[in-house]
């Protein structure tokens, strides 16, 4: 690598790295990275590690089996081994609040060792479980403003967590705003894979989600929603621990034959354009890549009105992004009928997506943020960059 010794050491602490909107958007920049840098991923559930198989060919990525554990009872001990691990490494990546005790291990420990300070720690944040979806957890928001103190830089995919991490958490300029984005022009090729257990019905509307299958995305509240509703499939991607409670609540509204729930399926692009609409049923959301895909792919967008859902989507799209429960059923029955009108809103949608959130704009915004953290050097396309 011209200008390095060597392959930049990445440490990325995860909350689960069961696939979801933030582990995709995390192994899209591992995979863009390439030779340039070697990863360790530690998740705070072991046993969650779905996104690995999203991880490219030829990326050096090891899951470590010898580290300090991530989840636990605070532990100063536990802290210091954890800070200690961490000097093994250029840069340290946290996500979410699962990884908050690693951050608090590295403003415990980063001034201690002058004789080696420990790697620069970028925390990014991507919203928040069922239990903080409308209010935050004192006690984790205090442990969260002092853990962050010293992080390089807090990194968020909407207006809304903006104003949290500096109203709350008091990150203040360290706050970085850098909208998800994707491959854009992947999408409009149209599907080229099938998903597995589904075929199209003669007739029948196919209404999808991408999620995971955790208690904040409420998706049997979108199960019950469909259920009233003729002719119509639902499709939900995603792996995770509410598959069960999904499946019983499509069972008890008589249903269970037109849900079809295939799992984790890698390359959105090769496959959500089965989908006549996309709706997301969330307790809470930031900015979700889903939607993104979904425009891209020229679809139309159901959902309530959480996070910058409706500053997201295009401006024919955002009666449809609903208040309230009554609200949410009547704009997908109405976008369930009318195929017309699903095919205006997602050619605006479209072009949103296009002009908005394609991924040059997002990887650029990385690669400046990650070069501060060393030295200059940027990891997605390996030169040295001049930083203000």
């Amino acid at each position: 690598m011209t200008g390095r010794e060597h392959t930049v050491r990445i440490l990325h602490l995860h909350s689960s790295f069961s696939l979801g909107g933030k582990e995709a958007r995390a192994v899209r920049l591992m995979n863009l990275m390439e030779d340039r840098a070697q990863h360790a991923i530690l998740s705070a559930m072991p046993d969650a590690l779905g996104a690995r198989d999203a991880i490219a060919p030829g990326i050096k990525v090891d899951f470590p089996k010898d580290a300090p554990p991530l989840h636990g009872r605070p532990s100063l001990s536990r802290y210091r081994d954890l800070a200690r691990y961490m000097l093994g490494f250029d840069l340290v990546l946290s996500y979410n609040w699962g990884a908050m005790d690693g951050v608090m291990a590295h403003r415990l420990h980063w001034n201690r060792w002058w004789y080696h300070m420990p790697p620069c720690l970028i925390h990014h944040e991507d919203g928040f479980n069922e239990d903080e979806s409308v209010r935050r957890n004192w006690k984790r928001n205090l442990f969260r403003r002092h853990a962050l103190r010293h992080t390089a830089a807090v990194v968020v995919p909407s207006t809304l967590l903006q104003r949290i991490a500096g109203a709350e958490w008091k990150a203040g300029d360290r706050t970085h705003l850098i909208r998800n984005g994707i491959d854009v022009a992947a999408y409009a090729r149209g599907p080229s894979v099938p998903i597995p257990g589904f075929e199209r019905r003669a007739g029948e509307i196919v209404i999808g989600t991408v999620a995971g299958l955790r208690k904040v995305k409420d998706l049997p509240r979108l199960v019950r929603a469909v259920a009233t509703l003729p002719n119509v499939r639902l499709v939900i991607v995603g792996e995770g621990p509410e598959r069960a409670a999904i499946a019983a609540a499509a069972a008890a509204c008589g249903m269970a034959d037109r849900l079809v729930m295939p799992g984790f399926m890698a390359e959105p692009a090769r496959w959500i354009g089965h989908f006549d609409l996309l709706a997301l049923s969330s307790l809470s959301e930031q900015a979700p890549i889903a939607v993104i895909e979904a425009m891209a792919a020229g679809l139309p967008v159901v959902s309530p009105d959480v996070g910058d859902v409706a500053a997201m989507v295009a401006g024919d799209n955002r009666p449809f992004v609903a208040g309230d429960e009554a609200a949410f059923r009547a704009a997908l029955a109405r976008m369930a009928d009318d195929p017309a009108l699903r095919a205006a809103v997602g050619a605006a949608n479209r072009r949103v997506a296009a002009e908005r959130f394609d991924e040059s704009t997002m990887v650029d915004a990385y690669e400046r943020l990650y070069a501060r953290a060393l030295d200059g050097y940027g990891l997605f396309s390996g030169r040295w960059i001049g930083i203000d």
